[in-house]
């Protein structure tokens, strides 16, 4: 390969949602874009995240230069423990992006490692070959930057997810006179987020969920819930203010959202009034007219915070009939039935639950519409085009929507998929060879914990510590457990110490399903999740050794 090609090395999201990382290469210099990880398919049994699957730049590792983060989402972030235990590179991103990496860095005790460097939009940076300027853009969570990359073929431009948002919460408006500014220059390669390609028109400001919320807060008599992501600080502060000039005082519920908030306040990003915050644990014993709990959770995980609320399972917060319950928040794609399982249990507790699609609306997306793509695509005028951020038919109908560009400069598009490369030259670009990539499977969240292949990972499971599952037959209706549970395991425990251990074993799983509402024994991912979770904790203690366990429900 000559010194004098640019490579496009796309290492995970194109093509699908999550695990965002691509890698630009000129000559014997690397930097990588992101590094964020995706929640596995329901068939990856066992598996907490998936990432990519680093193996080109391990085998390049002497000419990795960078990393540069565009926002603080996980799955632009996740993976980046992953990534720096493999290569310890510099990491460029935002004070609140690299405060959110520097949390996960100390749950894996790595954060004394990382050289992290803050930057603002508009500051530039040299990486060898590479200038990058950070230009700042409009999105879901605060401090996105879009990236314009020099390089000496010629401008590249990153957009990073994006929305053009002409009345941002924060006055941070998005920056399309930098970005124009490159395009009256000359641009040789755009590189654009996909994600709502579908969507005709623009996408609402953030502030359209304003007159929503104010009409909830004017006509709410009791408790209002509203769940959002806890990444969504200017959602959050809309919901401070108006909790403030209403009269209610806020209470934050969720590990997640207590992070997030913490951090964005110590940062300027949030602001709170003096006297507005209540504790979790006063929730319930102050007035319900005058309190608002933000609780994490949206997407219906079994032990979020939301869902442990939804089933009157949490510490801090109970439902009541006649609160209120306010959904902000996209149902990502294979959560419908989890979200609505969840507001099932609202609604039976005599909740008042709002959702789903209205006017105003109680969430907007982060992601440009139609329009904006276009505006986008027509400011920056590339040379080439590579949709990015989304499955295949987006980026394929995204590529289409630049086709009228070819009148004023646009020489191709590509649409390519994880893993294969765009050559770019001096004769112009082309498709380049394939680089190997792959999903590489995390269990328990742990770096040490790979799982190369779900199939192998299980079957040395099962060859080590055997398998255990107990059989429990529920009433779906009443929720009421019919006779005791069975429990079946092979290569587990030996024959003399079997009857003991399934003994106690057998009491823990009564325990459980006994500590349980009936909303949760009727709910089987919750049920199944709290079962697993106390059997392994117990067999682990009782025998050092960690089975396969695989609770199985059966409806009567």
């Amino acid at each position: 390969m000559s010194d004098h090609v640019l490579q496009v090395i796309p290492l995970g999201g194109l093509g699908e949602f999550g695990m965002n990382c691509l890698a630009l290469r000129y000559g014997d210099d690397i930097i990588v874009i992101d590094s964020g990880m995706m929640f596995p398919d329901a068939e990856l049994l066992g598996v907490d995240i998936v990432t990519p699957d680093f193996a080109y730049l391990e085998q390049h590792r002497e000419m990795v230069r960078a990393l540069i983060l565009t926002h603080g989402h996980e799955d632009h972030i996740g993976a980046v423990a992953f990534l720096l235990s493999e290569i310890n590179v510099p990491i460029y991103g935002t004070d609140f992006t690299l405060a959110l990496v520097e949390r996960r860095l100390e749950e894996h005790e790595m954060a004394d490692q990382a050289r992290l460097n803050r930057i603002r939009p508009g500051d530039k940076i040299a990486l060898g070959p590479f200038e990058i300027e950070f230009i700042h853009v409009t999105h879901s969570i605060v401090q996105s930057v879009a990236l314009a990359i020099r390089t000496p073929l010629g401008v590249v431009i990153h957009t990073g997810d994006f929305k053009i948002d002409p009345t941002p919460t924060d006055n941070e408006l998005f920056d399309l006179h930098t970005l124009a500014e490159y395009g009256r220059r000359g641009v040789l390669l755009l590189l654009s987020d996909s994600t709502n390609v579908d969507r005709p028109g623009f996408t609402p400001s953030e502030r359209a969920v304003l007159p929503r919320f104010e009409e909830i807060f004017n006509r709410a008599q009791r408790r209002i819930i509203v769940t959002c992501f806890a990444s969504s600080v200017h959602r959050i502060q809309q919901i401070l203010d108006i909790a403030s000039s209403s009269g209610r005082k806020v209470a934050f519920i969720g590990r997640s959202m207590l992070a997030y908030t913490e951090i964005a306040h110590g940062l300027g990003l949030l602001r709170i009034p003096d006297n507005l915050l209540l504790r979790p644990q006063d929730l319930m014993s102050a007035p319900p007219h005058r309190v608002v709990a933000i609780v994490s959770g949206t997407q219906g995980e079994p032990m979020s915070a939301m869902s442990r609320v939804a089933v009157d399972n949490h510490k801090h917060l109970h439902l009541e009939r006649g609160d209120l319950v306010v959904h902000s928040a996209r149902i990502i794609p294979g959560n419908e039935k989890a979200i609505g399982r969840m507001m099932n249990h609202v609604a039976r507790r005599g909740a008042e639950v709002v959702a789903g699609q209205m006017s105003p609306p109680v969430h907007v997306s982060g992601h440009g519409s139609q329009e904006e793509l276009k505006l986008l695509l027509n400011l920056v005028r590339p040379r080439y085009f590579v949709p990015i951020h989304g499955e295949y038919w987006q980026m394929s109908r995204h590529a289409g929507l630049a086709s009228h560009l070819s009148d004023y400069g646009l020489e191709d598009s590509f649409v390519l998929e994880t893993g294969q490369t765009l050559v770019i030259d001096e004769e112009g670009a082309r498709r380049g060879d394939t680089v190997p990539v792959g999903r590489v499977c995390i269990d328990s969240g742990s770096i040490d914990e790979i799982v190369e292949d779900v199939v192998i990972r299980d079957r040395r499971h099962l060859s080590e510590d055997g398998f255990l599952i107990p059989i429990i037959a529920i009433d779906k209706h009443s929720g009421r457990v019919e006779g005791l549970p069975e429990i079946v395991t092979r290569g587990f425990v030996s024959p003399d110490e079997r009857a003991e251990l399934l003994a106690a074993a057998r009491d823990v799983v009564v325990r459980t399903i006994e500590t349980s509402s009936s909303e949760e024994r009727s709910d089987w991912g919750v049920i199944q999740e709290k079962i697993r979770a106390d059997l392994k904790r117990f067999l682990n203690k009782q025998t050092q050794r960690r089975p396969l366990v695989l609770p199985v429900i059966l409806e009567v």
